[in-house]
């Protein structure tokens, strides 16, 4: 655990790739192996499931503590974050610290989910006397799952790579698919043979880069392939052994949220991995991604729920064909076996994302224009040639997208952020005008500079109304231009709608609140996006 301890803070602390990938390398290196395949979950998105929730560990803090509710409610608000307020508020550790591993702890914490609240708390308050200020910072970061560390995926894979000499492409389709690191050791799931034994197992995901200039720059446009880009789930249908499986980019296996594709386990045939979007789709028109939200993350679906947001998987392309990994394949061969298994499969669930024919740039950037039309984002553009890469590339593939609706909207309420930002007021809510009235309508807190960031709260200290816990009320004066990627009813928000993607665009000083988008703005917006 101390070992475990030392690793995150200096992922933490450290802003310099080389220092945090060193750090990696050098914990793969030496770490006990049961504790590895523990590390490589939790920064690769496979935590364990919570099995303690906030308040149970706030109160017994307080308990601890011996410290009344309302202060213990002013140091969080201060400090931001929870796991870090309990390590600090609670009592100076003992002289015997603990020498429990990693391992130790997480498999502890997971045997947890069938115990009483009684045996919860007197596990944890006793880890919690085993552990110094550090560690147990981290142990309840075990517990809630928060850590953000600055550490990607792929960033994983280039420690790995440089501690086992395997090229970073090969780890990250060997660390995929259904593993659970309390059985799989670090050395089993790096053998170049275990990729055979989970017949589940996807292959990591390529993705695109944004276009930042235009579309000429890329040079002839018979070299690329164009089609819609679509908001949805990307994700990977894979049929092996009669079995189908249903992979996000995520990695989080989905098969039994999506019933609709039960029927392709027969209608693909074996060896088949094909990546796509997983859409709601109605009348042969996508539907907003708020539609898919409804499915997403609930246990079991509703008859109700497939009627009203029914899914189709609409692929882009074939990654194994016949047992056989063609991913080196060039695109335009892969295209035409992926547009032949469609066919063959004649499934109304598998849809062929259609592609886009233009003869040159000028035509291609008009077609751009229908995207919302066709109920997309804009366009992916893909080099014909191209084989399908692993993670992020620059070069083959690229998003197009359309630009962001944009609203003029006033503060109205800001709230301080976590970790690094635990001291400043980061987090906005904005409202829009309905009459004499403020409406508020969405929440944002990217798209600042540190230097904005920074004008911003302390322009927050000196105009703050009304103290509601962390939330301050702010007098309407700061106006900033909100961009969002699409908008839909919703019952749930008092101005009727839900935004996809909000962010700050721009700071309006040249604006006053009076000046503001209405709220009839919004429902007009509305009313042309679902039109």
């Amino acid at each position: 655990m101390q070992q475990f301890t030392q690793l995150v803070k200096i992922l933490s602390n450290s802003t310099k790739t080389n220092e945090k990938l060193e750090a990696l390398r050098q914990y793969f290196a030496t770490a006990a192996e049961r504790d590895k395949p523990w590390v490589l979950a939790l920064f690769s998105g496979r935590r364990p499931r919570r099995t303690v929730n906030s308040a149970q560990l706030k109160s017994w803090c307080i308990q601890a503590a011996g410290l009344p509710e309302w202060l213990f409610e002013e140091c969080y608000h201060t400090v931001g974050d929870l796991a870090e307020t309990i390590a600090l508020l609670l009592p100076e550790t003992p002289a015997r610290l603990s020498s429990h591993p990693l391992h130790y702890w997480l498999e502890k914490l997971m045997a947890l989910e069938k115990a009483t609240e009684a045996e919860k708390q007197q596990f944890i308050q006793a880890a919690w006397q085993e552990l110094d200020t550090g560690e147990r910072f981290v142990f309840n970061k075990l517990i809630t799952g928060g850590f953000r560390i600055g550490v990607s995926q792929q960033m994983m894979v280039n420690a790995l790579a440089q501690a086992y000499g395997i090229p970073p492409a090969t780890l990250s389709h060997m660390i995929s698919g259904n593993w659970d690191p309390r059985h799989t050791s670090l050395e089993t799931l790096l053998h170049e043979n275990h990729g055979s034994a989970d017949i589940s197992k996807p292959y990591p995901f390529y993705l695109a880069y944004a276009l930042e200039g235009e579309p000429a720059t890329l040079g002839p446009p018979g070299d690329w392939a164009a089609e819609w880009k679509w908001d949805g789930i990307r994700g990977q249908l894979v049929k092996r052994e009669g079995q189908l499986f249903v992979w996000s980019r995520g990695e989080e296996l989905i098969t039994e949220k999506f019933p609709e594709y039960a029927p392709l386990r027969d209608a693909l045939p074996d060896g088949t991995v094909i990546d796509g979007e997983i859409l709601t789709w109605a009348n042969d028109f996508p539907l907003p991604f708020q539609a898919l939200q409804t499915r997403i993350g609930r246990k079991n679906v509703t008859r109700k729920q497939l009627q009203e947001a029914p899914v189709v998987f609409l692929s882009y392309d074939l990654l194994e064909w016949q047992g056989r990994d063609i991913r080196d394949t060039p695109l335009e061969q892969r295209r035409q076996l992926l547009e032949q298994l469609v066919e063959q499969a004649q499934n109304p669930a598998l849809r062929l994302s259609p592609l886009v024919t233009f003869d040159n740039w000028e035509q291609l950037a008009q077609l751009r224009q229908q995207s919302r039309e066709k109920g997309s984002e804009g366009l992916m553009l893909k080099k014909r040639s191209s084989a399908y890469q692993v993670g992020r590339k620059r070069g083959d593939w690229w998003k197009w997208k359309i630009d962001p609706f944009t609203i003029d909207a006033v503060m109205i309420y800001a709230q301080k952020g976590h970790g690094r930002r635990a001291d400043l007021y980061t987090d906005y809510t904005f409202a829009v005008r309905d009459g004499e009235q403020l409406v508020p309508f969405t929440k944002a807190y990217s798209g600042l500079t540190d230097k904005e960031i920074s004008e911003v709260d302390a322009w927050v200290k000196r105009n703050s109304l009304e103290k509601f816990g962390p939330v301050r009320t702010v007098k309407p004066g700061l106006v900033f231009e909100i961009a969002f990627e699409g908008i839909a009813a919703s019952k749930r928000h008092k101005s009727g709608v839900a935004l996809r993607f909000p962010r700050m665009h721009r700071w309006r000083r040249d604006k006053t609140a009076q000046e503001i988008n209405t709220l009839a703005d919004l429902q007009q917006l509305l009313q042309q996006y679902k039109g």
